[in-house]
């Protein structure tokens, strides 16, 4: 395509005035509106549910919830604010690689719903650390669910940040406006109205989330003329590439990177993180459970493609005046909600609903992260050390009183999330730092009947530090990656300062290479590697030092809290039996599969999980049940 035929966008665009448009009284009405009505669901279900003292009511919604809220709330979860910002800017910074995640999103499904979660569901408990207990000991659950808390604070505090720094920058929006009242409503409601009321509003909020995307791409398109406008610009840009197939652990993403090591980033989140567990065992069986989490899987995928699409566009958009280079905006986050200004600001409100949808994947996020973090406290420190006899209404207070402090902790930790750079990265980053060692702990427990608590304890600890040295020196030497072409030649320079239209106009040098450390290797490693990392050290680890220091003999286990392989990952199912035999290691799982063709595994019960009076704490060989 020649030179000429490169559309030129004319109209009261940010690039062709120098200036970023700013909200209209109707989206903030908009906007407000959307915080009412989640809080306003919130206390709705309060006040219907204000006679129901019992924990298990205000942490699990009873336990019979339908599987569609609970799929779209597994969606809504961590497809949050850092997705709606994060997707179209890797598209528009990177190249069409990341569309591959999709297929990643496939394994990871799998894997959760046939692998982890029915080990979960079989147990009968509010907090899924309870499986360490019954597999290690007291203190390796209480060292898992701490990390948990850890992630998920940090995770919340980026979900917070991220979309509010993006919008002060772009539309004037007050930054300290928009974290206070995100999290004060959001802490309001998990609070009071406890699980139900957060499933009922992530699934009003996945639907915000939903119309907001459809609106910018719709009006995207309309501005930016047909699909084969946005297609020749990306390829002018060099954003289309499918092919990349290198096993490099140093490229960002490649083919492997995108499925295998986002199967590891994911399942540390859909089969192994207590906020996603949660909601799935507030379904009445297993099967429902599963189907749940089926039916997330084509909403994930549709969020990822629509955002793909829309930083497609967004780069067509921007293609001969590129807002970083301009100095429009100093962060990729911010892209997203300067196109949106750009292309809705002639239509009040549009804007605002576009916000509604941005924050309420923001609200979604820190509700279940509030309400998760409130039950592994509850459960697995205040219960299991300090209120051991704990009165079911007290329970409920706790809860509450757990919601409010981490809100609180939440608010004040967004500095930290300031320091993180692109959201979707850190994001991911910090599943695998910090979700991939308890991925890998949960997988020693369940795939690995020789491993005890030492195993346990230093397959955790060492993935840990491992992870947290290379995530930390990713931070501080950073990698270089190559980006898409990028254009100044159509910003209207006449309407910035001089020192600016200098800016834009000056001859960019070809960069340095700066002086590595000698860890570089591992710094460059893409960070969807690091939850696959976390994992295999955990389990060398764990296994090492389980055989070193006695390992539990696997006759001893309960095959409840075990996983065989050659009976449950396709295709080893269809292996003969006298291969099959062997690779069960001597756990007998005949009990547990009779139990579950009976529809044993679909139904809780109690009686299996009952520990008795006295019980010692378990050593890593003992087979009692919770």
């Amino acid at each position: 395509m020649a030179e000429s035929d490169i559309p030129v966008f004319e109209g009261d665009y940010s690039f062709n005035t120098g200036k970023l448009k700013q909200f209209s009284i109707p989206d903030y009405v908009i906007f407000a509106a959307v915080l009412v009505i989640s809080a306003s669901i919130g206390f709705v279900f309060a006040w219907k549910d204000r006679n129901k003292k019992k924990v298990e009511d205000f942490m699990l919604a009873g336990r019979n919830m339908h599987p569609i809220p609970v799929s779209l709330s597994l969606l809504a979860s961590f497809m949050s604010a850092i997705t709606l910002l994060g997707t179209p800017a890797e598209m528009y910074n990177f190249t069409t690689m990341y569309m591959y995640i999709c297929l990643g999103y496939v394994l990871v499904i799998a894997g959760a719903a046939h692998l982890y979660i029915p080990v979960f569901y079989r147990m009968n408990t509010t907090s899924v650390y309870a499986y360490l207990e019954r597999r290690f000991s007291k203190g390796v659950r209480t060292a898992a669910s701490l990390t948990f808390v850890l992630q998920m604070i940090l995770y919340m505090a980026l979900v917070l940040y991220a979309p509010s720094l993006a919008l002060n920058a772009v539309t004037g929006f007050s930054l300290w406006g928009a974290i206070v009242s995100i999290a004060v409503v959001c802490t309001l409601y998990t609070a009071f109205g406890g699980m139900k009321a957060v499933l009922w509003t992530d699934t009003f909020q996945v639907v915000m989330m939903f119309i907001g995307l459809f609106t910018v791409l719709i009006q995207g398109c309309i501005v930016v003329g047909d699909w084969n406008t946005v297609w020749e610009s990306a390829k002018r840009t060099q954003r289309v590439w499918f092919t990349d197939f290198r096993a490099d652990p140093a490229v960002r993403h490649s083919f492997w990177t995108l499925t295998i090591g986002c199967y590891f980033t994911w399942v540390a989140v859909f089969g192994a993180n207590q906020a996603q567990i949660q909601r799935c065992i507030t379904c009445s069986s297993l099967k429902k459970a599963q189907v749940a989490m089926w039916v997330n899987m084509p909403g994930l995928s549709l969020i990822m493609i629509l955002g793909c699409i829309i930083g497609l566009v967004m780069s067509a958009f921007y293609e001969r005046c590129d807002p970083l280079k301009a100095d429009f905006v100093t962060d990729s986050n911010q892209l997203l909600p300067m196109f949106v200004m750009d292309i809705l600001a002639h239509m009040p409100g549009l804007p605002g609903l576009f916000v509604a949808g941005l924050f309420s994947g923001a609200l979604s996020t820190i509700s279940s992260g509030l309400n998760s973090i409130s039950a592994a406290i509850l459960e697995d420190v205040i219960k299991a050390y300090f209120v051991k006899d704990m009165k079911e209404h007290h329970g409920k207070i706790y809860s509450q009183v757990i919601s409010f402090i981490f809100g609180g902790i939440c608010l004040g930790l967004t500095f930290v999330a300031s320091q993180l750079g692109s959201v979707l990265q850190a994001a991911l980053s910090l599943f695998g730092m910090i979700g991939g060692p308890v991925l890998g702990l949960f997988t020693l427990g369940m795939f690995y009947p020789w491993a005890n608590k030492w195993g346990a304890y230093s397959g955790l600890f060492v993935s840990l530090i491992f992870m947290f040295w290379i995530g930390t020196g990713a931070q501080i030497d950073k990698p270089i990656h190559e980006k898409a072409l990028r254009f100044t030649d159509q910003c209207n320079v006449t309407a910035f300062s001089t020192s600016r239209a200098n800016a834009v106009n000056a001859t960019v040098l070809p960069a340095e290479e700066p002086e590595r450390s000698w860890a570089y290797p591992l710094y460059s490693v893409s960070y969807l590697w690091y939850s696959t990392i976390a994992v295999m050290t955990c389990n060398f680890v764990g296994i090492v030092v389980s055989f070193a220091t006695g390992a539990t003999k696997p006759s001893d286990v309960d095959p409840d809290l075990l996983i065989a392989p050659c009976d449950s990952i396709y295709p080893l199912i269809f292996l003969p039996e006298r291969i099959k035999k062997p690779l069960r290691f001597g756990v007998d799982y005949s009990k547990q599969k009779k139990r579950d063709e009976a529809g044993g595994g679909d139904k809780f019960s109690n009686a299996m999980y009952e520990k008795p009076r006295g019980e010692k704490e378990n050593d890593g060989t003992a087979t009692y049940n919770f």
